[in-house]
C-alpha cells in the first residue's frame, strides 16, 4: 500500500501528504532549543550568562544531529530507492546497517562528553560563569545523546516508508516532554530542585529519549516493507558506503553549520552581546529553516523512488513543486521575522543583546527564500545520485562565501567605520551567490541526467 503511494499518487499530493507532518516535525525539533534559551533567558540569577553558555554549545549540538540526520538522511534515500527497485531483502539491511551506525555516532559522543567538552568551551569564552553552565549542559547532552541520535534514524526509516506521521507523533511527544519538565528542572518547582542550566539539559534529553524510544516502537511495529532483527544489523561494507555516498554530503551540508556557528562565535568573541544576539537569533533562523528541511525530507525519497523506477516525470514534478512549496514556506519564514522581532527578543529577555538581535531578525530574514532553495537544491542531487554538487553547495552557503565576508564585516564595525549590522549582510549575500551556482547545477543534472531517461 505505501509502495503504490509513493509510486502512483500524484507528486503535488504525495509532497503534501508526507511533508506536512515531516515539517511540523522538524519545527518541533527546533522547539527544543528555543524553549530551553526561552526559560533560561528568565532565570532569576545569571540569565544572560546562561543565554551566552548557550550559544556556544549550540555548534556541538548541532554536530551530535548533523552526524544522525547525515546518516538518516543517507538511509532514507537508499531505503526508499531500494524498496522502488522492489528488493525487500536488501531494505531489511540498509535499515539494520543504519541502526547500527546510530551505536557508532553514540560510542563517539560519548567519548567527547567525557574529554573534550571543557576544552571546546574554552576556545570560545574566558568568563566563569559561563564556562561552568556551558560544561554542564553539554556534558549532560553528550553523554546522554543516545536518544537524539537514534530518535534521526528512527525518523528516517519511517519516512522512508511513507509512514511520515509516526515521526511527527514521536517528535511532538518528546517537545512536549521538554516544555513540560523544562520550568520544573530549571526553577525547581514542587518537588524538584532548583538546577539552573542543568535542568534544561535534563529536560532536553529526556525529551529526546522518551521520544526515540518511541519511534523503535512504531518502526518495529509499522515498517512491515522489510525485516527486522539483529541480523539485519550485520555491518555491510557495500551497505555503509552505498548509505554514505548519499549521506556523507548531507553530514558534511549538517556539520558545516556547527562549524559555521563556532567560527561566528570567534569572529563575534570581541562583543559578547552582539555573539549572544548572533546565538539567539541562529535558534530563530533555525525554526524558520527547519521548515524547509522538513520539505527537504519529503523530496529526498519522492525523487529518489521516482529515480529508482527512472520516471522521468516524477522525477519533473518532484522539482517542480518542491521549488513551489519551497518558496511559499519561506515567504511564510520572512514574514513571521519581520513582523514578530520584539516579540521573539521579549520572549528570550535578551536584555543587552536585544538591539543587536532585532537588527539580525530584520536583515537576515531578506535571505530566507534563497537560503530555502539551496536547500531542496541539495535534496534534489542528493535524490540522483549527485551527492558532490549537494557538498559543493554546502561548502560555499555555510563555509567558503559565510565566513570571508562576515570577517571582513565585523573588521569594518571593528574599525568605526560603520554600526553592527554591517554583519548581517553577510547572511543575505552568501545565499544569493549560492543559489545562483545551484541553479547552474540543476540545469547541468537536468540535461545529462533527467532528460536522458526513456
Amino acid at each position: 500500500m505505501n509502495e503504490n503511494k509513493m509510486k502512483d499518487m500524484p507528486v503535488n499530493q504525495l509532497m503534501i501528504k508526507l511533508g506536512l507532518p515531516m515539517i511540523l516535525s522538524m519545527a518541533l525539533q527546533a522547539v527544543y532549543n528555543i524553549v530551553d534559551s526561552a526559560f533560561v533567558g528568565n532565570m532569576k540569577i545569571g540569565s544572560e550568562a546562561a543565554l551566552n553558555a548557550l550559544t556556544l554549545v549550540f555548534p556541538i549540538q548541532m554536530l551530535m544531529v548533523a552526524l544522525a540526520i547525515g546518516t538518516g538522511v543517507g538511509v532514507n534515500a537508499l531505503l526508499a530507492k531500494t524498496l522502488g527497485q522492489d528488493d525487500r531483502e536488501k531494505a531489511g539491511k540498509v535499515a539494520g546497517n543504519g541502526i547500527f551506525l546510530g551505536g557508532i555516532i553514540y560510542c563517539l559522543c560519548i567519548l567527547f562528553g567525557l574529554f573534550g567538552v571543557r576544552a571546546y568551551i574554552e576556545t570560545q569564552t574566558s568568563n566563569i560563569e559561563v564556562l561552568q553552565m556551558a560544561v554542564s549542559y553539554l556534558k549532560i547532552c553528550s553523554l546522554l545523546s543516545f536518544g537524539i541520535i537514534f530518535f534521526s534514524i528512527f525518523e528516517k526509516l519511517l519516512q522512508a516508508t511513507g509512514k511520515s506521521v509516526f515521526s511527527t507523533i514521536g517528535q511532538i511527544f518528546g517537545a512536549v516532554v521538554n516544555i513540560i519538565f523544562d520550568p520544573l528542572f530549571i526553577y525547581g518547582i514542587g518537588p524538584f530542585p532548583e538546577m539552573g542550566v542543568k535542568g534544561a539539559a535534563y529536560a532536553t534529553v529526556l525529551g529526546q529519549i522518551l521520544s526515540a524510544l518511541l519511534l523503535l516502537y512504531f518502526h518495529m511495529k509499522k515498517n512491515t516493507e522489510f525485516q527486522h532483527g539483529i541480523r539485519c544489523m550485520k555491518p555491510s561494507g557495500k551497505i555503509i558506503a552505498e548509505i554514505y555516498a548519499i549521506g556523507l554530503p548531507a553530514i558534511i551540508s549538517q556539520a558545516l553549520m556547527s562549524i559555521m556557528v563556532y567560527a561566528m562565535n570567534l569572529i563575534l568573541k570581541f562583543d559578547a552581546n552582539i555573539q549572544t544576539a548572533y546565538g539567539l537569533f541562529y535558534k530563530v533562523q533555525q525554526f524558520v529553516l527547519f521548515l524547509v528541511f522538513g520539505l527537504r525530507d519529503a523530496i529526498t525519497p519522492i525523487v529518489a523512488f521516482a529515480n529508482g523506477m527512472k520516471d522521468k516525470k516524477r522525477i519533473s514534478d518532484g522539482i517542480k513543486f518542491g521549488l513551489i512549496y519551497t518558496v511559499i514556506l519561506m515567504l511564510f519564514g520572512t514574514i513571521i521575522t519581520e513582523i514578530f522581532p520584539n516579540q521573539f527578543a521579549s520572549l528570550f529577555n535578551a536584555g543587552a543583546s536585544r538591539e543587536y538581535f532585532v537588527q539580525a531578525m530584520h536583515l537576515v530574514s531578506i535571505s530566507f527564500v534563497f537560503a530555502g532553495i539551496n536547500v531542496s537544491y541539495q535534496a534534489f542531487y542528493q535524490a540522483l545520485d549527485s551527492g558532490i554538487q549537494s557538498l559543493v553547495i554546502s561548502l560555499l552557503r555555510q563555509f567558503i562565501l559565510i565566513l570571508p565576508i562576515a570577517g571582513l564585516f565585523v573588521s569594518i564595525v571593528k574599525g568605526g567605520n560603520t554600526d553592527a549590522s554591517l554583519i548581517w549582510w553577510a547572511f543575505a549575500i552568501t545565499e544569493v551567490l549560492t543559489c545562483i551556482v545551484g541553479t547552474i547545477f540543476l540545469l547541468k543534472i537536468k540535461k545529462n541526467k533527467i532528460d536522458k531517461l526513456a
